[in-house]
């Protein structure tokens, strides 16, 4: 079974992966991870912590001499702003004004502050946020990016391109194609339309003039995927909802489409689903349409899955909402923490991410193998098996 865990806060030390169930003998340099969290860090609409954090990964476990053991793989990146937070984040008790412990009891509407803070029986949101915070998501690019290692193994390929930001996208229902998609890396929000890519950069630049946010969508796009990943047998195992669940844990996602998802509720029947084919040559069924994004009944069928997330505007704001103090029960504005205009790049990048994760884990399920050479095999004793319809 392929598991995962994050830990660390925002302005901690470090933050902490652990990957557990990879097969040993995949090929793994730290230039792979890094190139991802990279990728994270660009995006038209960044803020200022991107200026302070170069995330570099530290392969702690689990590799040697660039081949993984089987073991858990352990990684820590470090947070390049800890030295000016390590009083207000140390572990041990010491004594603090609450200025010097950068207190926060003034809730932001549309985060975890208020919510968590009355969970937890705390007066200080910081317990809450540090943890809540999107910087998290730098430890899962790392887990993903060795997912991702793995899956290129077995020639499946996932990549990611901006939809829309605001009012400002592709026009509903466009389908860029996996050439289009690629060849949007690189710029400043990886959209596959450079013309509505400048409008997207418009809209960024009213939301900033304007001390707001602004959110958007992204797709993810995985390639390469043979049939029959996930089950039909118990609702946990149907691959659509696992990959919702991936998605929508990302921080600020608030909505989720596989395929033409939204568009089938006004649809018919007969225009949204994928006619079925066999091309002789390649042996193999093909469909000439891909409304279910690649996925039927909680399984894959063979064609590209498609997946849609939709992403609020930030919530931490310059210009500050109206809150209530947790300890006096004032009126006040809400604080106002270090905070982007738009992360929806990076969003698309952890998308990637999450995706390879549940990816791998259910290649792994239905494949197995404790070495990546077993696993090889198992999966093309599969890819025979089909040929032979």
């Amino acid at each position: 079974m392929l598991r995962f865990l994050t830990a660390g806060e925002s302005h901690g030390p470090a933050l902490i992966a652990v990957l557990d169930g990879l097969p040993a003998g995949l090929p793994l340099v730290r230039d792979d991870i890094d190139r991802e969290l990279k990728r994270r860090q660009h995006g038209y609409g960044r803020g200022g912590r991107m200026k302070i954090e170069q995330d570099r990964v530290e392969i702690l476990s689990g590799v040697r001499h660039g081949r993984t053991l089987g073991s858990p793989i352990s990684m820590m990146i470090a947070n390049r702003d800890w030295p000016n937070w390590q009083q207000a984040m140390a572990i041990d008790p010491i004594e603090l004004t609450d200025a010097e412990k950068k207190r926060l009891t003034r809730p932001r509407p549309g985060h975890a502050d208020l919510p968590g803070a009355l969970k937890y029986d705390v007066d200080d949101a910081r317990d809450i946020l540090e943890r809540a915070s999107a910087r998290e998501t730098t430890a899962r690019v790392a887990v993903g990016a060795v997912c991702k290692a793995f899956l290129a193994q077995i020639d499946i390929a996932i990549a990611s391109h901006t939809l829309s930001v605001g009012a400002s996208g592709l026009p509903p229902g466009t389908e860029k194609t996996w050439e289009e998609i690629r060849a949007a890396e690189g710029s400043p929000l990886r959209c596959a339309d450079p013309d509505v890519e400048k409008r997207m950069i418009e809209e960024i630049n009213r939301a900033m003039g304007s001390r707001d946010s602004v959110g958007g969508s992204f797709q993810v796009v995985a390639r390469g995927v043979p049939p029959g990943l996930g089950s039909h047998r118990h609702w946990d195992m149907r691959l659509n909802a696992r990959l919702a669940a991936a998605i929508c844990s990302i921080q600020s996602i608030k909505a989720f489409s596989c395929g033409s998802g939204v568009e089938s509720a006004a649809a018919s029947g007969s225009e949204f689903h994928d006619e079925i084919f066999y091309d002789q040559a390649a042996r193999r069924f093909t469909r000439r349409t891909n409304h279910a994004g690649g996925i039927e009944g909680g399984m894959t069928n063979g064609e590209e899955i498609r997946l849609r997330a939709y992403v609020k505007p930030l919530s931490t704001l310059p210009k500050a909402l109206h809150s209530v103090d947790l300890k006096s029960k004032e009126a006040f504005d809400a604080q106002v923490e270090r905070t982007d205009v738009t992360a929806i790049a990076a969003a698309g990048v952890v998308g990637e991410a999450m995706t390879a994760i549940v990816l791998s884990e259910a290649f792994l399920d239905k494949f197995g193998g404790d070495s990546l050479g077993e696993t090889r095999r198992n999966h093309q004793a599969y890819l025979e098996q089909l040929r032979r319809y």
